[in-house]
């Protein structure tokens, strides 16, 4: 088994209220992906293997780091439809989406938990699907001979601390505001499964000068 570095998507359209509008980057969010491939070329960060989700947000962030490797396109590696999903929680149980994050701290395990019990009727998947999926491609990936980088999404990268570490939804969902665009995750195999041994890393925007690049949404 091979190590896995999993990288969430450059700032996409923070403005959006749906999955379409939302799906593109910002300038930002582009920037942010040069410097993170500028970054791993500087310190010598070589993989063997490249994948990312089907997502216009993630091809872009792929492209703009300059991988420098074909780029396998996995439909596994997409994100939960965050937006769909809330406006069935609005609609079914009156609870809307809020215009700031801090109301958004609280929306989100609520948002899980109602998914996770089966109360949003019509969501796209069912949350044990998406537990399910996370886990068959991230071992999947883990088995493949060297390296892998692999560009995908927060919640989708939550999921796949949930199913290593076996988080509870209070702590998915906490780990899932907490990461950050163009941050690094890497899981290390060991005989007894894949261990979490680097969070939410952007050493590309630690520097002074780059403190106001650093984005959530």
């Amino acid at each position: 088994m091979s190590h896995v570095t999993l990288v969430r998507h450059g700032q996409a359209n923070t403005h959006a209220k749906d999955e379409i509008s939302y799906d593109r980057l910002s300038d930002l969010g582009r920037q942010q992906a040069r410097w993170l491939g500028e970054h791993m070329r500087g310190t010598g960060d070589v993989f063997a293997r490249a994948y990312c989700g089907t997502l216009q947000r993630h091809r872009e962030t792929a492209a703009e780091m300059a991988i420098g490797l074909e780029v396998v396109q996995d439909a596994r590696l997409n994100e939960l439809e965050y937006f769909t999903m809330a406006q069935l929680l609005d609609q079914q149980h009156g609870i809307a989406l809020p215009p700031d994050r801090e109301g958004f701290i609280r929306h989100l395990p609520t948002l899980f938990t109602y998914w996770r019990e089966g109360r949003l009727e019509g969501a796209p998947e069912s949350f044990e699907h998406f537990e399910g999926r996370v886990r068959e491609v991230l071992d999947e990936i883990a088995a493949g001979e060297g390296r892998a980088v692999v560009v995908t999404s927060g919640g989708l990268i939550g999921m796949a601390m949930r199913v290593t570490m076996g988080l509870e939804m209070q702590a998915l969902a906490h780990a899932c505001l907490a990461i950050e665009n163009t941050s690094l995750h890497r899981f290390q195999p060991l005989a007894t499964g894949l261990c979490l041994t680097l969070f939410n890393a952007v050493p590309h925007l630690e520097a002074a000068e780059r403190s106001l690049a650093r984005t959530h949404l």
